[in-house]
Parts: C-alpha cells; sequence; structure tokens
C-alpha cells in the first residue's frame, strides 16, 4: 500500500480549508484517510498551518510520499528538516541533542520570520487606515469651508439688498424733513 500526505478541502464555496492527512494512495481526495496530520486555512494572511510534527515525521519515517503542496507545508512547519535530523541521528552524523539544538534554532528563526510578517502587515494595515482617515478628514474640512463660503456668500447677497433700502430710507427721510420746514415756513 503506498502511503501519500496531502490535503483534503473542507470549507465552503470560494473559502477552502484544508486537512493535511495521511492516506492511501488509491483513496479518493476527500474520501477514507488515515490519519489527520493537521490542518492548513489559506484564507488567512499569513497562512494558519496547524501541524502534528511528530506524527508527519513518523508518515515520513515509513516512507510515506507528500505531495508538492504537502511538502511546501510540512518544509514551511519544519517536519521535513526534523525527518532529515533523525536520518543524521541514525548513521551517527549527530547526537539526538545536536539534532533538538538544531531544530529548536530553525523554529524560533522562522516564528521570528513569520511575527515579523505579522507586523509589517498589522502596520501596512493602520498606515492605510490612518492615510484613508486623514483623506476623510481633508475631505470634510473642503466640504465645511464650501458650505461656509456658500452661506457667506448668501447672507453676502442679502445684505447689499438690505444696505440699499436702510439708505433708500435714509434719504428719503431727510426729503421729507425738508418737505415739512418749508410748509410750515
Amino acid at each position: 500500500m503506498s502511503v501519500k500526505i496531502r490535503l483534503q478541502r473542507h470549507g465552503k464555496k470560494q473559502k477552502p480549508f484544508y486537512w493535511v492527512v495521511a492516506a492511501d494512495a488509491r483513496s479518493k481526495r476527500d474520501g477514507k484517510y488515515l490519519e489527520k496530520i493537521g490542518t492548513y486555512n489559506p484564507n488567512t494572511n499569513p497562512a494558519t498551518i496547524e501541524l502534528n510534527l511528530d506524527s508527519a515525521v513518523k508518515w515520513l519515517h515509513n516512507g510515506a510520499q507528500p505531495t508538492d503542496t504537502a511538502k511546501a507545508i510540512l518544509s514551511y512547519k519544519g517536519a521535513l528538516l526534523k525527518h532529515h535530523l533523525d536520518g543524521g541521528i541514525r548513521k551517527g552524523a549527530l547526537t539526538q541533542e545536536q539534532a533538538d539544538a538544531k531544530l529548536a534554532a530553525w523554529l524560533e528563526a522562522k516564528a521570528g520570520k513569520v511575527d515579523a510578517k505579522k507586523d509589517g502587515l498589522s502596520k501596512a494595515q493602520a498606515d492605510a487606515k490612518a492615510k484613508a482617515f486623514k483623506a476623510e478628514q481633508e475631505v470634510n474640512a473642503k466640504r465645511l469651508a464650501a458650505a461656509a463660503q456658500a452661506e457667506a456668500d448668501a447672507i453676502a447677497a442679502a445684505t447689499p439688498a438690505v444696505e440699499e433700502e436702510v439708505v433708500a430710507e435714509a434719504e428719503e427721510a431727510p426729503a421729507a424733513e425738508e418737505n415739512n420746514e418749508t410748509t410750515e415756513a
């Protein structure tokens, strides 16, 4: 029986979610499997991968062949490195402590890279949000300035008519007073 480490698709339309499984090569893609090794969610950024490292390495030791995508996932999580280091231990090139130290150092470096990517993404998202907020404030300021200008123009348009009426009344009042004085004399 040939064993493959491959992905089983789950989730809904346009939102895939995968199980990483060890399955007989003859079984269907989403069919019967021997063991569930982990999960892979490509919908998040960066992709979320949960993997049982010991179980994956056990299947690799037993001769399971990973598919291309599963191989990339196993490599990303360090399962292939652990399998390689275990081969060095069996040959006597390394001790178990040396292999564990190399794997721990690699995993720590990988975690640092992933955290840096997450920080970069969150910073980029915060920058985009701040930029959008600033642009929105500028648009609001322009809109308020335009409204204030329109209101001032409306007041200015109404004010000359009122001033003309006041000036006209002021001119009529002295003329009327002069008429009154002339009739009395």
